[in-house]
């Protein structure tokens, strides 16, 4: 799961500060195509209050006809609501990386592993589509109050799934909803929030997955086995309650919006065909069969046609510039969660950990993920992006094939925490790097519209690499792995064309650092 990237969300035109996410933030995505008349958050070198200059997120009460500080009696209701949903959305998201592989287990259905994931990321990127109209249009209160509703609908759905497949349907309610509200908060910044207060607000948004990073593997691994897998989804929904209650005021009182015209059907049709194609091809993926054609086929007649409409000519052949910028976006965001998204599952079928213990190797890619974005934000390092960036890559390529020593048993499994540590401060590179240098690419005209392509990218390569992965872990055996403790569960092939594969891919993306600057004159 990756952090998220400029969109135009506020009045002005000018970029504010959007901090990188950790690697489980796989929930939150952004408007897809932002609108005039809105602007938002642009990761500039994901600097956070301190950086920047910034000295409104700390202090108390209001300063004049300056609106105070985003903690003053004006703004504090809405702010400690807003970080509180982020903070119980990042909780959960980092929570089922914990929890996944028992619920794989005790439903029978490993061989759907991966759709879990995929399902919530194929939802949400037609749900940013729709989300980001709907805001434009009607204000962001009945998107959020419907995504919030949304989410905690496919929570209950999952927690109680007494099947694999209703699971999966859980998952991807979660992600309607999660792609609903992500959006709807962000333009509930740009309306709430004078300018000036905006960088300090999104620092917050970064600020709030800390926490949930650390204590989210621990505190769902404690109540999966202490009261099962299914609490870590059932006990969230009510905890949403307080905040929005909190909100409410302050989101009545945001101005209507300022547009009248109908909701661009073109953009969200093109979301939902590349979200149905996408779908298509997972399911062939997993029965690979001749019949599987077929759905093959329909997948691949909607999905390519759409995306080469909603991503920039170039994208798919790394042309030189903007085009290899947006395209290593998607190739860095789903080479590091395909193989994370098996990380947890490996080291309790394989391994013998606990899903504590398994939650807990990937903690440490959390927090380096931070300090990798911070180090790129330096300004000394501004003449070397585009090399920082492939030196992010290759970390990454480096950690996934680490992973690939925990299948052997005389290698200590703490191996993958040390290896999420360096695939960690590689993303952080790398992603913050890119969404700098989208828009130093950008012109001030297009900056809207190539930051929202920035995060089709990001969600089709969750989509594609994450459902390749499910293919790999298929075809090489991981589907015999039981919920019991049996001999079957030992299938280190499968495990092992996951991280070769999404290695190979890191390493493809490493390539296309070396076309990041465009062609001079």
């Amino acid at each position: 799961m990756t952090p998220r990237d400029p969109l135009d969300v506020g009045a002005a035109d000018a970029a504010v500060t959007d901090s990188a996410l950790p690697p489980q933030a796989a929930a939150s995505a952004v408007h897809p195509e932002p609108k005039a008349g809105e602007r938002g958050p642009a990761e500039a070198g994901d600097r956070g209050p301190a950086e920047t200059g910034d000295p409104d997120l700390a202090g108390d009460g209001d300063t004049g006809d300056t609106g105070g500080t985003v903690l003053g009696r004006r703004y504090r209701a809405l702010t400690l609501g807003i970080v509180t949903v982020v903070s119980l959305i990042a909780f959960e998201a980092s929570a089922v990386n914990t929890a996944m592989p028992v619920a794989a287990r005790a439903l029978d259905g490993v061989e759907l592993y991966a759709y879990a994931f995929s399902a919530y990321f194929t939802a949400s990127l037609f749900a940013m589509a729709l989300s980001g109209e709907w805001c434009d249009r009607k204000g962001p209160l009945t998107p959020l109050f419907t995504g919030i509703a949304a989410f905690a609908a496919g929570l209950l759905v999952a927690g109680s799934a007494q099947r694999m497949w209703m699971f999966v349907g859980g998952r991807a309610v979660q992600g309607i909803g999660g792609g609903l509200v992500i959006v709807a908060l962000y333009v509930v910044v740009g309306r709430a929030y004078p300018q000036r207060l905006q960088p300090a607000v999104l620092a917050s948004f970064s600020a709030a997955w800390v926490l949930p990073v650390i204590v989210g593997p621990l505190a769902a691994g404690t109540v999966t086995e202490q009261a099962g897998w299914r609490w870590v989804f059932l006990a969230i929904p009510v905890l949403v309650l307080p905040p929005l209650a909190v909100m409410l005021p302050a989101l009545r009182a945001l101005p209507p919006s300022e547009r009248s015209a109908g909701m661009n059907r073109r953009r969200i049709l093109l979301a939902l065909a590349v979200a149905v194609g996408a779908g298509l091809l997972q399911y062939a993926g997993q029965d690979l069969s001749w019949l599987s054609l077929l759905p093959a086929a329909a997948g691949l007649a909607l999905l390519v046609p759409c995306v080469l409409r909603l991503l920039p000519k170039g994208t798919f052949r790394a042309a030189r510039g903007l085009p290899s910028v947006i395209l290593l976006r998607g190739v860095a965001a789903g080479s590091f969660l395909g193989a994370e998204s098996f990380v947890p599952l490996m080291l309790v079928t394989q391994r013998g950990l606990s899903a504590t213990a398994a939650g807990l190797s990937l903690t440490g890619g959390g927090l380096t993920w931070a300090l990798g974005s911070y180090t790129q934000s330096r300004p000394r390092l501004e003449p070397h992006r585009e090399r920082l960036m492939g030196l992010g890559m290759l970390l990454m390529a480096v950690s996934i094939a680490m992973v690939l020593l925990a299948l052997v048993d005389s290698v200590p499994a703490w191996i993958v925490a040390v290896a999420w540590v360096i695939g960690g401060y590689g993303m952080g590179l790398t992603i913050s790097s890119g969404s700098v240098l989208l828009l130093k690419l950008s012109r001030p005209e297009d900056a809207g519209s190539n930051s929202a392509s920035l995060q089709v990218s990001d969600a089709l390569g969750n989509i594609t690499l994450v459902g390749l992965s499910g293919v790999l872990f298929v075809t090489f055996g991981g589907g015999e792995i039981a919920a019991t403790g049996t001999a079957a569960t030992h299938q280190p092939a499968a495990f092992g064309a996951v991280y070769v594969a999404m290695a190979a891919v890191a390493l493809v993306g490493a390539w296309v650092t070396t076309r990041l600057r465009p062609v001079t004159a």
